[in-house]
């Protein structure tokens, strides 16, 4: 009898050992608040996009689409208009179960109080991304300052590749020692037409891409060079199926803004197809 008690109590003390191991790997383990199974794509759009139309017509043309996430322009809402007019733009954004998730690109200075302006306006706006795109090197000292003051993003868009962000590499490698709060707004059109593949570079930022605009291009070679056309979202080069089962694996959590460099006096087919593209590829 009191040899089974001496064996019970040291079977007793290695399954309480086995469960302290079990808890501490438990909690450090990373704890995910969405299962993979239920990611869903966040789609909006970019109200470049509907650059002809006005706000209130914007508005109504979302409404309709079911779009609730914008990217707005400053045709659309202008951070340094006055307050009245923001603040009604905002109640009516709030009435229609829009939300203005960010705005840009955004103009930059040198200035650091003129950037304030921007950052102003997203914080009463509740908006916590500022889509930027500086032409000198130099701003980054005085915007990533505000974003830590401010605790709002900045994502930086890229364009062609003569552009100054053109090159990923460009932008990977000015942001690398910077507040984590600076990453990119890959337009994966702009990134298709450099020859880059979007899926490859989003992964390269390593979680720094913040928001990406949703375009497509075909590209073509010419004696004189690459040419890019915007063409319906799918019927590019950009790789879309590809990027979209990139993102679900890596839980990307910010918006895809439907964008296209196209002057649409009506975007509607644009819109619509790009919807039907993204229900029909979804991961």
């Amino acid at each position: 009898m009191r040899f089974n008690k001496r064996v019970h109590l040291t079977n007793m003390k290695r399954f309480l050992a086995s469960l302290a191991v079990i808890c501490g790997l438990l909690s450090i383990a990373p704890i995910r608040t969405v299962a993979a199974d239920d990611y869903e794509l966040k789609i909006g759009v970019q109200t470049w996009t509907l650059r002809n139309l006005n706000f209130d017509q914007v508005v109504d043309f979302c409404v309709k689409h079911k779009i609730k996430y914008l990217e707005l322009i400053a045709n659309h809402m202008d951070p340094k208009a006055p307050m009245e007019e923001t603040r009604r733009k905002k109640e009516i954004l709030d009435k229609n179960g829009l939300v203005a998730y960010s705005f840009g690109v955004a103009g930059t200075s040198l200035d650091k109080e003129d950037n304030r302006k921007m950052f102003e306006f997203a914080k009463f706006m509740g908006i916590k991304l500022i889509v930027i795109e500086p032409g000198d090197f130099k701003i980054f000292d005085n915007i990533e300052e505000l974003v830590k003051e401010y605790d709002i993003k900045v994502a930086v868009h890229n364009h062609g590749i003569t552009s100054t962000y053109g090159n990923p590499n460009t932008l990977k490698n000015l942001i690398k020692y910077r507040d984590k709060r600076i990453g990119s707004c890959l337009d994966v059109g702009w990134t298709a037409s450099a020859r880059f593949d979007p899926a490859k570079i989003y992964r390269e930022f390593n979680g720094r891409v913040y928001d990406i605009h949703l375009k497509d291009k075909k590209v073509t070679s010419t004696p004189t060079g690459d040419r890019a056309k915007d063409v319906f979202i799918g019927e590019g080069d950009a790789n879309l199926k590809e990027l979209f089962k990139v993102l679900k694996e890596t839980h990307y959590d910010g918006i895809l803004a439907i964008e296209t460099d196209n002057d649409l006096k009506d975007p509607t087919e644009h819109i619509e197809k790009a919807l039907a593209f993204v229900e029909a590829n979804k991961p």
